[in-house]
């Protein structure tokens, strides 16, 4: 095939192929090979047949007539294809416009107003100097407009569609490939009093604004007015610091789950990508080298985690928006820190009136981004043909291609555009399990079939373009095609998180009660036995593709009876005195076990200092924690302990390994141990959730072919005095193992690390 640049000025190839007279009319099934950063002879469609339960990623076309030509394009992504575009013609830069929007009768752009940014359906706020501009349909549902030439004097205009929808009713809706929403507030005029300004209007109902995806502001806080702008290339060209590589495997990482608006500490509104920035310099000194980030794309309001999305393309516009958020990812990258971006393809936003809910029409049938069973004359209640998945809202329409490629080209978009290292995708299971009709939770299984394509096509895409990418699943669903490869008909995932570890280790939920629940027993501070055997079969598992964490945004406040790990480890008593000493303690030790696991670490923002305050996704206000200021008070010995376990971990090849072996687990003496190991590397891991310390050595029996005859030393201890604790421990003497037996002193509530020499 021959490369070209094409007309939205992105590489492309195209081929001529003459076909006999013979074959008109007749359907042919196509694909390509090409060779990209994931190899050479890589097959180059991602996207799946669209027949349900066929996986074939192929295209198919209808031959034309007898002497006629055709043309078959197929777009990696919609990218630079929907939205507001550039287009090249004639040697000049014009505009396109172009929607899907398959139910419309008539569709135009409008313009606002840049000091307002606001159009009503009855047209109020449109800026009368500014003509329409006409889409015409072009096939496929896709209306788009004439290039227009000048693009450049269309940049930071405010803008919405205007549709006529099936019923020939008028309504404005924004882009839903939009890169800008130009309200960075959360008031919606049509339900609440609004002052005018962009500042204060909800960024989901507001114009979409367009901009030249080419440049970038050169400096995080523009000095000048204009900002002064360089080239996308320009920009990423100092992105690296000599010294300071960003990790690119998983066995590699320790993972800070950061969600940006809860910085911005003692303010009265959400914490921003300035706040984020700020912080950076904490991560470093922490010792992590990935950030996990809490969804960033457009939702309602200025408050919220973010877990549904009206613009998937768009970054919060009142977090600071696209720009920042590419000077955040280049800092955290020239600091050696990887940036994982959360994303939500498992519902919408609840407030998507203006977004995807009924977009072009007003048939729950026709609800074009939504699943919908049937017709709505099925049902006594409309909405019950709607499905439910276990998420906060209701399915997307995934057996629509257009709604897929949405999400594929938004990550593809993150990872290209934005320089983002990896994705967690929120609640997998919500795609490819949990389908379910609204009224009667039958499930329906082409949802499910659908979902799977979504998610191979998603694991494809990412692949072609940046096979470097992390893919790593929320998924709770412990189903093995998860994390297989998309060419064994597996999801295409390197890894999952594991909550099953986090229910055994720490177990505040009490919708748990099957698990081991380790942390939560000792938290009553009894002498009771503790079923470290049951933990020891999930850390034994944890090497297995899987993301641990001690603590994350969802058990940390959020879900029922769950609290920060710090008040667990005393059953939510006072922090004062001893039994601060003691939830220390025990904060640590599970902690060490968690970070020492076999899997990737993670944890949540403020578990180095000690946070108390319940982190809940309403209340992002009232749970934010002062962690710059708490790191050098009260969270001290804390914060001084995760560096160095961090740096344990990052520093031994056997904690980087996947192996691990559980050697020794005693219920009534709550005592575990394990080993870590890679090569000639062999780590030992003692932890003791007793409330006594073993000053005279506790025995560790296992078997020769286990734990053989050699020397170990103590490397780390939990209970050091630099950490806040009382200095129990083996004081670096050498300590033999033999017949498969080693004696250990082991302080109370800790654990001690031994390195065989």
């Amino acid at each position: 095939m021959q490369d070209i640049t094409a007309e939205d000025g992105c590489p492309a190839f195209e081929l001529n192929v003459n076909f006999d007279d013979v074959l008109a009319g007749q359907e042919i099934r196509w694909g390509v090979r090409l060779d990209g950063p994931a190899g050479g002879n890589q097959w180059g469609i991602p996207t799946e047949d669209s027949g349900l339960g066929v996986i074939r990623p192929e295209r198919h076309t209808i031959l034309p007539e007898a002497g006629g030509q055709a043309t078959a394009p197929y777009y990696l992504t919609l990218s630079r294809f929907l939205g507001a575009q550039k287009f090249y013609q004639g040697g000049g830069e014009c505009i396109r416009f172009a929607v899907w929007a398959p139910n419309a009768k008539k569709v135009e752009v409008v313009f606002g107003k840049k000091n307002n940014g606001y159009i009503a359906d009855d047209g109020t706020g449109i800026d009368s100097n500014q003509p329409a501009i006409a889409l015409h349909d072009i096939g496929g549902g896709i209306w788009a407009s004439v290039p227009q030439p000048g693009f450049q004097s269309y940049v930071g205009f405010p803008y919405m569609y205007r549709i006529e929808n099936a019923e020939g009713a008028t309504r404005m809706r924004t882009d839903i490939h939009s890169r800008w929403q130009i309200g960075r507030g959360d008031k919606n005029p049509k339900l609440t009093q609004w002052d005018g300004n962009p500042a204060t209007l909800d960024g989901g109902v507001s114009c979409s604004v367009v901009i030249d995806q080419d440049v970038v502001r050169k400096e995080f806080e523009p000095a000048t007015n204009p900002p002064t702008q360089i080239t996308d290339e320009e920009f990423w060209s100092s992105e690296f610091a000599s010294g300071n590589p960003v990790p690119s495997r998983l066995t590699e990482l320790v993972i800070y789950e950061l969600h940006i608006g809860s910085l911005g500490y003692n303010r009265p509104d959400a914490g921003n990508l300035q706040d984020a920035m700020d912080f950076i310099p904490h991560l470093v000194s922490l010792g992590v080298n990935a950030v996990e980030l809490l969804p960033v794309s457009e939702f309602h309001g200025t408050l919220g985690w973010g877990y549904g999305d009206t613009h998937h393309f768009v970054i919060e516009s009142s977090a600071g928006g696209r720009d920042k958020y590419k000077h955040f990812v280049r800092e955290c990258h020239r600091n050696g820190i990887a940036v994982i971006q959360d994303v939500v393809y498992n519902h919408f936003d609840s407030e998507a009136e203006r977004a995807e809910w009924q977009y072009d029409s007003e048939l729950p049938e026709q609800n074009i981004y939504y699943w919908y069973e049937g017709r709505s004359t099925d049902h006594a209640d409309p909405k019950n043909g709607y499905l439910w998945n276990g998420s906060t809202g209701w399915t997307p329409r995934l057996w629509e291609e257009n709604v897929r490629q949405m999400f594929t080209s938004s990550a593809a978009e993150f990872a290209e555009e934005f320089h983002v290292d990896g994705f967690r995708v929120d609640l997998v299971e919500a795609i490819h399990r949990d389908q379910r009709r609204e009224i009667d939770r039958v499930e329906i299984g082409a949802a499910k079939t659908y979902g799977h394509k979504l998610l191979r096509e998603w694991s494809r895409t990412l692949n072609l373009i940046r096979p470097a990418v992390m893919r790593i699943a929320e998924d709770h669903s412990d189903w093995s095609a998860v994390t297989q490869p998309t060419d064994m008909a597996g999801m295409g995932f390197n890894a999952a998180w594991y909550a099953r570890l986090y229910h055994d280790l720490i177990g505040d939920a009490n919708n748990q009660l099957d698990k081991a629940r380790v942390l939560h027993r000792v938290g009553f501070g009894t002498d009771d036995p503790v079923p470290l055997s049951q933990l020891s079969g999930s850390l034994a598992s944890s090497g297995e593709a899987r993301i641990v964490y001690h603590e994350s945004h969802d058990e940390a406040g959020n879900s029922d009876d769950t609290m920060r790990t710090i008040r667990v480890a005393v059953n939510d008593a006072s922090l004062f005195g001893p039994t601060r000493d003691a939830a220390e303690a025990r904060t640590r030790l599970v902690a060490g076990i968690s970070i020492l696991s076999a899997g990737t670490p993670m944890f949540l923002m403020g578990e180095e200092i000690g946070a108390r305050a319940p982190f809940i996704h309403n209340q992002i206000l009232q749970g934010r924690e002062d962690i710059l200021g708490e790191r050098h008070r009260l969270g001290a010995n804390l914060f001084r302990y995760y560096q160095d376990l961090i740096r344990l971990r990052r520093s031994s090849p056997g904690f980087r390994s996947r192996n691990i072996d559980i050697i020794h687990a005693s219920d009534d003496a709550r005592i575990i141990a394990f080993t870590r190991s890679d090569g000639a590397t062999r780590e030992l891991v003692v932890a003791s959730l007793n409330t006594r310390p073993f000053d005279a050595g506790y025995i560790i029996q296992s078997s020769v072919d286990r734990l053989g005859p050699g020397q170990w030393r103590e490397v780390f201890n939990s209970d050091s005095r630099f950490y806040g604790g009382s200095d129990v421990g083996n004081f670096g003497a050498a300590l033999l193992s033999q017949d498969g037996r080693i004696e250990v002193r082991l302080p109370a509530n800790a654990l001690v690390v031994l390195s065989r020499m």
